[in-house]
């Protein structure tokens, strides 16, 4: 009983401390208060980190009026806003200014290859901490994101060679994210199992509980609204301020804030044995940002320009898509026989640690070949891989409730 009373009073303080990171800079924005460096970037990236967490509580908890397969690609979708958020943000400054498409394409590869790099590898090493078992098991069901994922990828190593993203990618992305949103609505709808600081709240009456979703749904995304443009923007001033290049700190540093709550997120539920449906959601977060995030970028950028104009790329830009498609070939034949072990994981994490500290063109392009060649090799080598595939593509158009 002590214990439980310790415990209630743990998340009620981590509950607080969320709220109080999204709220003064509520505060400070309303007040017009200006703060200078390095508070112009801490403070609303401090706001974007909670109300990531707030979101995915949220989430989590419309799991009870939802499908749990529905749930999961909704909860994936919830969490990765923020990313979103400032994508957005550099996409409709990109209509006024041609030099905020570098940012664009800078923060999306980046948000991407760190998912997998970092987010997928961290719930195997998790696991692996807790269990001391070397590999994580997926469940058939996954076969819907691994169809939506390997569709969009494949047709991801088109844009690189054009140099443009167009509406035309819009359509075909966002109608493969529509898909995969209405096949995730045919699934089963198993009653969630709601953990962590907001464990007390899924107790709670349906109409009490159905106020707390919508309040963390809107605080939060209210909190997003107002932060991303000064984040963004105070990531380039510190660029300039410091030194640094503005590509590298967009790439990297924007993603790791907006993203980290997720990736915190699915490292407890692998603390807690539950990695087949962290690794689930961190599947369905790509299928999200490799669907919907790219397509939007080109809508955002016409909405704002004024016309129907690709967005055209520089060589660094096509290099940097055409690397982060490659690592999502592997990452797909990797764990396409439902199986992710810690020497897979490991070597995606290395693979992708190493590229920070080797950024040049041949570098990129070196990558990209390694992934490649190690995606051939791991098909025709690694045990159940070619079956693997041959099942993900027979179950992609299926009900996911026949998956077996």
């Amino acid at each position: 009983m002590l214990e439980a009373v310790r415990s209630s009073r743990k998340d009620f303080l981590f509950v607080s401390l969320v709220f109080l990171l999204c709220l003064q800079w509520v505060i400070l924005k309303n007040l017009g208060i200006h703060l200078g460096h390095p508070w112009s970037v801490l403070a609303p990236g401090l706001a974007i980190f909670g109300a990531a967490f707030m979101l995915s509580w949220g989430a989590e908890l419309a799991q009870f009026e939802i499908p749990q397969s529905l749930a999961i690609a909704f909860l994936a979708l919830i969490a990765v806003l923020p990313e979103y958020a400032v994508d957005m943000y550099f996409a409709w400054e990109a209509g006024k200014d041609p030099q905020y498409i570098h940012y664009a394409t800078a923060n999306m590869t980046g948000a991407n290859r760190l998912l997998i790099g970092v987010g997928w590898a961290a719930v195997v090493f998790a696991y692996f901490f807790k269990t001391k078992k070397g590999e994580v098991q997926l469940e058939p069901v996954n076969r819907l994101e691994l169809f939506a994922l390997s569709v969009a990828t494949l047709y991801s190593f088109i844009i690189p060679f054009r140099g443009s993203l167009s509406w035309v990618d819009s359509i075909f992305l966002l109608m493969i994210f529509a898909w995969y949103m209405f096949q995730t609505t045919r699934a089963h709808h198993e009653e969630p199992e709601v953990e962590g600081p907001i464990a007390s709240i899924g107790g709670w009456p349906r109409g009490r509980r159905l106020v707390a979703t919508f309040f963390f749904f809107l605080f939060s995304g209210y909190t997003i609204w107002i932060a991303a443009e000064p984040f963004a923007e105070g990531l380039l001033s510190a660029g300039r301020l410091w030194g640094i290049e503005e590509f590298i700190l967009v790439q990297w540093l924007a993603p790791l804030a907006s993203e980290s709550p997720e990736f915190i997120i699915a490292i407890i539920f692998a603390l807690r044995a539950r990695a087949t449906a962290s690794i689930g959601t961190l599947i369905s977060s790509k299928v999200n940002q490799w669907t919907l995030l790219i397509g939007m970028l080109p809508l955002v950028y016409n909405l704002s320009a004024g016309h129907w104009n690709p967005m055209v790329m520089d060589a660094r830009q096509s290099e940097e898509i055409f690397l982060t498609a490659a690592q999502s070939l592997f990452a797909i034949v990797i764990i396409a026989n439902l199986r992710f072990s810690i020497t897979e994981a490991l070597l995606l994490f290395v693979l992708f640690i190493t590229q920070l500290f080797f950024t040049s063109t041949e570098a990129r392009n070196i990558y990209a070949v390694v992934y490649i060649v190690l995606a051939i090799g791991w098909a025709l080598v690694v045990k159940g891989n070619r079956q693997g595939f041959l099942q993900i593509a027979r179950d992609g158009l299926r009900n996911p409730k026949n998956f077996r």
